[in-house]
């Protein structure tokens, strides 16, 4: 059984930094293609970034040049960095798994596993 356990996130002023974190157990890290979302009051959850096993990466276009999504396979742990936060980016934040290949990357129905979500608020 795949778990994925969120860190990270809080509270920040626009312009600011803020990174989550998402540690990974139960299953072969190296075969899990993995997604950060997240989810506004009252507003649908949206895919923010993916990264395929081979690494490659993509990202919904607001947050391109913003947002970093990374992982370490020593530590099975993915991780977001995000930089000059906006108050737009406030919402609860998920991260994501799939053993298959998702297509397209952002879509939420695609990913199987998910962890239990960390909130992150920009304040104007």
């Amino acid at each position: 059984q795949v778990q994925l356990v969120e860190s990270g996130g809080g509270s920040v002023q626009a312009g600011g930094s803020l990174s989550v974190s998402c540690a990974v157990f139960g299953y072969t890290w190296s075969t899990i293609y993995m997604g950060w979302f997240r989810q506004a009051p009252g507003k649908e959850r949206e895919g923010v970034a993916a990264i395929d096993i081979d690494g490659s990466t993509s990202y919904v276009d607001s947050v391109k040049g913003r947002f970093t999504i990374s992982k370490d396979n020593a530590k099975n742990t993915l991780y977001l960095q995000m930089n000059s936060l906006k108050p737009e980016d406030t919402a609860m934040y998920y991260c994501a798994a799939v053993f298959r290949a998702p297509r397209p990357v952002l879509v939420p129905d695609e990913y199987r596993y998910w962890g239990q979500g960390t909130q992150v608020t920009v304040s104007s």
